[in-house]
């Protein structure tokens, strides 16, 4: 389905400082065919400053690029790739969600039940939804979130914020605090769980993710188990249940749902590595989905200062709790 993108008015960033206008235009008008792009610019239909451009010429940053309205698929597409539908009312979801917008970072409240990128049967993801809503923007994701999972996702808008990002990834100097509801009453105070997290593949190819206790990293294993720590503090604590505060200093793939059931308090809701009792009367409760919530991210931005976000836990998580809460003695 076509539709009249209407004309558009492309700021260009600081960060594409010096592209030849043809890539910038390709790079940011998904979907359009090259040689339309080379025809409007010979035309002067599309214009820098208001003024004619050829496609050689170097942009700068501040720089105003006037751009007709296209009628052209309203799918985000790559070269060579199929066009790939988003809906309205997702667009609409997560034009909602942001929480933070700058040059470099854009920070959204990710709703449950949407994968971060398309692929593996699924149309699309929140990148590519994303991308059609910032078309002069070159959005990166900066980490990752399970599809079940809410909450404070980190994407890019330019080379300098992903670089830093992943730097402090890499660095242990990205501070990630979730909210999880755990299956069983946590005894004691909080506590570490330093297991390593091995990945691997089974004979069908389905992908094994677990705790590995007693290896070493750099034994046999090595390259499939990777450090990981998470600290499990309770919150608050109900006859089956117990609501966490989780804070892990790295980012394996589903790294609080393996060591949540590493340390026997599953949670609650997962039907990969949870416990099938617990799910049931967590389901009685009206939990619809994954209790699993990033409720707040920090990290430094490519200058080094402090950015810290958060995002409320929502409300269908909420009345979990005040079912809970109704049910205590």
């Amino acid at each position: 389905m076509n539709q009249d993108q209407g004309p558009q008015l492309l700021t260009v960033p600081a960060s594409a400082q010096g592209q030849r206008l043809d890539n910038f235009l390709l790079r940011h008008l998904k979907g359009v065919p090259r040689s339309l792009v080379y025809r409007l610019v010979r035309k002067g239909a599309i214009r820098v400053n208001g003024r004619r451009a050829k496609v050689e010429n170097r942009i700068s940053g501040g720089d105003e690029v006037r751009v007709p309205a296209l009628d052209r698929p309203g799918e985000a597409t790559g070269a060579g790739a199929r066009t790939i539908h988003v809906p309205e009312g997702m667009l609409r979801t997560l034009r909602q969600s942001v929480i933070h917008d700058d040059e470099d970072y854009l920070v959204l409240d990710k709703p449950a039940g949407v994968a971060v990128h398309g692929g593996s049967g699924l149309a699309y993801g929140l990148i590519e939804a994303m991308r059609l809503l910032y078309p002069a923007t070159a959005l990166e994701l900066g980490h990752r979130l399970d599809r079940e999972t809410s909450g404070c996702l980190v994407l890019t808008k330019s080379r300098r914020g992903l670089t830093a990002f992943h730097d402090a990834l890499r660095s242990g100097n990205v501070s990630k605090r979730y909210l999880a509801l755990v299956a069983g009453r946590w005894e004691g105070p909080a506590r570490r769980c330093d297991l390593p997290i091995s990945q691997e593949r089974d004979e069908t190819g389905r992908r094994q993710i677990r705790a590995l206790e007693g290896l070493a990293i750099e034994g046999s294993q090595g390259e499939s188990a990777r450090r990981a720590t998470s600290l499990f503090a309770p919150i608050e604590c109900f006859p089956a249940f117990t609501l966490m505060d989780v804070d892990i200093g790295t980012g394996r793939t589903h790294q609080i749902r393996v060591h949540g059931r590493a340390l026997g308090h599953p949670v609650a809701g997962d039907h990969e590595y949870g416990d099938p009792a617990a799910n049931r009367l967590a389901r009685g409760l009206g939990l619809k989905r994954m209790f699993l919530h990033a409720q707040a991210i920090r990290f430094p931005d490519w200058q080094g200062d402090q950015l810290l976000f958060s995002a409320p836990l929502p409300a269908d998580l909420e009345q979990v709790l005040q079912a809970l809460s109704d049910q205590a003695p």
